[in-house]
């Protein structure tokens, strides 16, 4: 208990005082090697170089890059021009563009981040000139913004995968059919609240306009389709899809869609190498705190704590699932995969749960932690890019977190939904 209550303390603690969560990581390890009298600086480096040193961590940035130029390049807005012309004219119609355009966004790019900004900007305009309540609106964008981790391709996945060693294919293919499943009860939730609020509905366009804009989109289109069918042919590993997505995307954007200047090119690379430098920082400090905690033995303690409930798996992910939505609202998707994921994993092997399962339903409740306050990491995304109060945006993500957790519940009672296509597919 007190190595625990000494892991705690230090990781809590240095998040409390501001430090960020990478350098709270390494403290975290740090002070178990004071503790278990192993402190080595030069284990420290290589620990620390050995977390992102991994060859299937090479997706995390092409997927980033991947997204960076799909917002820049014209392929976002062209995924979101196609669905407002099909179903833009239907009562509360933008929200259904939204979902839409969520989806399809999501088996492109599988940064929450990357698409609910993607969605906010083109978006939250058009709701507020149609008089939409800006509740409802970035709540419904930001909740869509999170299927972006679930339907391949995922960074989340690539990310648990390495860190638990279970296969990334199988993951990818997990969060195919719950990811849809998602988009479904969004459109349950927002057709409640369209016909609760008299929301109004856009222009119908005609079927040449609509086959024009299908025109447009066919280059966007054609991404995931080639990503999916890849991975599902056995063409390429999860790391080679990121690469062709990556490639994919520049060309179209560059030479098709001609909206990325070699100028503009340098601020993408830029950007997404930024955004790369945070996540395998992460990484790193996460293995530092990952080796520390196998010595100190804590997944073997923690088993203790949930041996009475071992022996029944579905009380055990319910009593799993309760815990990590307490974990997200106090803390961002990756680095709870990268400390809970490696603790977690074993402990649902030994209650005999399919690792895929279990890590596909991981990411989904780390995900839901993403519109959950007060850290909310999405929801402070569409706040910033709307100007909205964050206040604000928790009231309208409100209704379709419950759809979410209730999802979560039935996926808990019914594995089924998750395992059974999984099956089929691989």
């Amino acid at each position: 208990m007190l190595v625990t209550f000494i892991f705690l303390a230090a990781l809590i603690g240095g998040m409390v005082i501001g430090m960020p969560i990478a350098q709270a990581l390494v403290l975290t390890g740090v002070v178990l090697m004071w503790h278990l009298d192993f402190f080595d600086a030069q284990l420290l480096a290589q620990n620390l170089q050995a977390g992102f040193d991994n060859f299937p961590l090479l997706a995390v940035p092409f997927f980033i890059l991947a997204g960076e130029l799909m917002n820049a390049g014209g392929l976002s807005r062209r995924i979101i021009d196609l669905a407002s012309a099909f179903v833009g004219h239907i009562r509360g119609g933008l929200g259904y563009v939204a979902i839409g355009a969520a989806v399809l966004l999501a088996s492109m790019s599988g940064s929450a981040i990357a698409d609910t900004a993607a969605l906010a900007t083109i978006l939250l305009p058009m709701m507020r000139a149609q008089k939409y309540p800006d509740s409802y609106s970035s709540g419904l964008l930001a909740s869509g913004g999170i299927i972006a981790p679930i339907i391949p391709p995922s960074m989340p996945f690539v990310i648990y995968g390495v860190t638990t060693n279970t296969s990334i294919s199988k993951l990818f293919l997990s969060g195919i059919v719950p990811g849809l499943i998602m988009g479904v009860f969004l459109i349950v939730a927002w057709t409640m609240i369209a016909r609760k609020h008299n929301l109004s509905s856009g222009q119908r366009v005609g079927w040449g306009v609509r086959m024009q804009v299908l025109f447009k989109s066919f280059w966007a289109l054609m991404m995931p389709v080639i990503i999916l069918g890849g991975l599902k042919g056995g063409i390429f590993t999860p790391t080679e899809a990121a690469v062709v997505a990556a490639v994919y995307a520049l060309f179209v954007s560059m030479v098709i869609y001609r909206e990325i200047s070699w100028g503009r090119l340098y601020q993408v690379f830029l950007s997404a190498a930024k955004t790369t430098s945070v996540v395998m920082f992460l990484c790193g400090a996460a293995t530092v705190t990952a080796y520390m905690i196998t010595l100190a033995d804590l997944p073997n303690m923690l088993a203790e704590t949930f041996s009475g409930v071992l022996d029944q798996p579905m009380l055990f992910m319910a009593l799993m699932m309760l815990f990590l939505l307490v974990v997200g609202t106090a803390m961002d998707l990756t680095p709870t995969i990268l400390i809970f994921g490696p603790v977690c994993a074993p402990l649902a092997i030994k209650a005999g749960i399919d690792p895929v399962y279990f890590g596909f339903m991981f990411i989904y409740v780390g995900c839901i932690g993403l519109i959950t306050p007060p850290v909310g990491t999405v929801q402070n995304v569409v706040a910033g890019v709307g100007r909205i109060r964050m206040e604000t945006v928790i009231k309208g993500t409100s209704p379709f977190l419950l759809a979410y957790v209730f999802l979560a519940m039935l996926l808990v009672i019914f594995p089924q939904i998750v395992t059974a296509p999984l099956k089929w597919m691989h």
